[in-house]
């Protein structure tokens, strides 16, 4: 089984709306709630994701990648019945004056791949 490991599957590739990433032609990922990207558990995870959805041939090379990534906190829910989350204040207002629902905090990581 790919996902049996502990935080296997704590991250996913990015296809909400609103998240303006810093690097340019990155790839986002991003996983819900608050983590902290230097716990060794966290950052396992995600290079074990990069490399097991096939960015990179070997994990060496996925924490390469995560030593030059950009790290972001902030939050995301649902607006109205879409099922692709937006990025929004922790009040639960987008950039475009939307109200979202169900609220959580979020991480996302760019990654130059």
């Amino acid at each position: 089984m790919a996902n049996s490991r502990i935080g296997e599957s704590l991250w996913e590739d990015w296809n909400g709306n609103g998240y303006y990433s810093v690097l340019p032609m990155c790839t986002v990922f991003v996983t819900y709630g608050h983590v902290d990207l230097e716990n060794d558990v966290v950052r396992r995870a995600l290079a074990s994701h990069i490399q097991r959805s096939g960015y990179v041939d070997s994990l060496g090379q996925a924490y390469a990648l995560l030593d030059r990534s950009v790290f972001t906190q902030g939050y995301a829910g649902c607006v109205d019945e879409e099922s692709d989350p937006t990025v929004c204040e922790d009040d639960g207002e987008t950039f475009y004056g939307d109200i979202v629902d169900d609220i959580l905090p979020t991480t996302w990581v760019e990654v130059l791949v």
